[in-house]
């Protein structure tokens, strides 16, 4: 059982800096913030889970039936993420590349405490048992005040592929396209820095800063930390009605309005752009079907273009509503993982990646997000994110691009080294 404690906040993003530096202390912290992005699907503008009191870690091996059984039996708010690997739980694949990180597969935590911030209002759900600390931990939280080092240290990023050898692996992608093995293959590199170490705090404090994404995470889980900057949802779940929303499409962002705006509406018009978007919708659609009453899949947008401060973002919002005889799981096991980070057909297309790619993808591209008591949830795609094992003092962040025939590689690779372009300023 929770106890709920209402609080009004005069100054809520000094609360928020407050809030995420008072967590800092605990071994299992959750950090969500929208950025104040204007969406129409959101319940809340930020939420902090912190201290575990249950909590599942498992590889890959039956891992949404566990945690099926595990969200059934708490019925309470869980945090945690799906990495991409657990691709291998749900078809016949296998993940043998390398993998600096090592973060399990999959992890959910039961939080003793949780904070719920939406306009100035914030509701403050403590477990029973520890709910006689509100009242000290809301002063504490209060009085926090942030100082950052300035003894920034350099940190030297690796590229684990060679520009050569992108474009040569590009090239294959498209010879499988062209002989009709796939249309779309989303392509993956990794950029990464050993005996490395960093404040993780410090670093999401000035990625978010720079892309204010609506979706950005905050994770830690012992040694294990995610920082990340993604503008993506996956899918949601309020009620009956399930909402995904793939991006797909990237263009440039200008200081000069009249540039920027040429950028948007090259983006908007761009054939390649829209047919890779259009694919990918059409992915969606057919997963969600697989969990949806009798038509009730409904493309909501199409290639809509949403600006974010580092990229113009070519987005599409499919929503469906799940048929009762399945559960909340099986909305993420059939829909998992999302298309826009796979490619189409998408068992053929992981086959070819997993050849490909040279890093374990890991919790990139896999997702972040909760589980309401209620069963609704809400879950991001891990893009645009610096990932760091503390004890191995290993940083990692990956980028990639959705290979189609009209693709030129060379202008793949770029896109990348755009995308890439927040997480390198960050850490150099």
């Amino acid at each position: 059982m929770r106890t709920s404690i209402y609080k009004s906040i005069s100054d809520p993003k000094l609360f928020k800096e407050q809030l995420l530096l008072w967590s800092q202390q605990f071994r299992e912290i959750i950090y969500l913030d929208s950025n104040d992005y204007p969406q129409n699907y959101s319940s809340y503008d930020c939420v902090l889970a912190v201290d575990a009191l249950t909590s599942i870690k498992t590889d890959f091996h039956n891992a949404f039936e566990d945690l099926k059984q595990y969200q059934q039996s708490t019925k309470d708010w869980l945090f945690g993420y799906l990495s991409y690997d657990l691709k291998n739980d749900i078809e016949e694949l296998q993940s043998h590349n390398f993998d600096g990180l090592e973060f399990p597969d999959l992890y959910f935590f039961q939080p003793k405490k949780l904070f719920l911030l939406k306009g100035n209002e914030l509701e403050i759900q403590y477990l029973t048992m520890c709910d006689d600390e509100v009242e000290e931990d809301f002063e504490e939280i209060s009085v926090q005040c942030s100082v950052f080092s300035n003894q920034d240290s350099q940190t030297a990023i690796q590229q684990r592929i060679p520009k050569e050898n992108y474009l040569q692996k590009v090239a294959k992608i498209l010879e499988y396209i062209h002989r009709g093995d796939i249309y779309e293959a989303n392509f993956c590199m990794e950029f990464f820095a050993e005996n490395a170490t960093l404040d993780p705090f410090e670093k999401f404090s000035k990625l978010n800063e720079i892309s204010q994404p609506p979706f950005a995470v905050f994770f830690k889980n012992n040694m294990h930390f995610l920082l990340s900057a993604t503008p993506e949802r996956y899918v949601r779940k309020e009620g009956e009605l399930i909402i995904s929303q793939p991006i797909k499409g990237t263009a440039k962002r200008f200081s000069d309005p009249i540039e920027d705006e040429k950028s948007k509406v090259q983006l908007a018009l761009d054939p390649k752009e829209r047919a890779e978007n259009i694919m990918i919708t059409d992915l969606v659609r057919n997963d969600l079907s697989r969990t949806a009453q009798k038509g009730s899949v409904v493309v909501q947008e199409l290639c809509k273009i949403y600006s974010f401060l580092q990229v113009h973002q070519m987005i599409s919002t499919v929503t469906s509503k799940l048929d009762a005889q399945y559960s909340v799981v099986d909305v993420l096991k059939t829909t998992f993982p999302m298309g826009s980070m796979t490619g189409a057909p998408k068992i053929s297309v992981m086959k070819i990646i997993e050849q490909l790619e040279e890093t374990k993808r890991g919790l990139y591209s896999g997702a972040v997000g909760y589980f309401a008591p209620n069963g609704d949830f809400d879950f991001n795609v891990v893009i645009r994110s610096i990932l760091y094992n503390q004890e191995k003092k290993y940083i990692s962040f990956s980028v990639g691009s959705a290979i189609t025939s009209q693709s030129i590689p060379e202008n793949e690779y770029e896109e990348c080294l755009l995308k890439a372009k927040a997480m390198r300023e960050v850490l150099s």
